[in-house]
């Protein structure tokens, strides 16, 4: 299943790994694109909406589903 987060924040290309890994590290996550420009994250994977976002808030950015 793909879905969509909006991600805020984001300045780099740094920023948009540092999204990625922590969205990459939530169990059910099989993989995540962050895109600074349209300031989305795609992730692929079961898991849960709220984890993602709070994944993404702990990595310093503002997130939501």
């Amino acid at each position: 299943m793909e879905r969509q987060i909006t991600v805020t924040g984001m300045s780099c290309e740094g920023c948009e790994q540092s999204v990625e890994d922590a969205l990459e590290d939530v169990p059910g996550v099989d993989g995540a694109e962050a895109d600074r420009e349209s300031e989305t994250a795609t992730v692929e994977g079961d898991a849960d909406e709220d984890a993602l976002v709070r994944a993404v808030e702990d990595a310093g950015y503002e997130a939501s589903a």
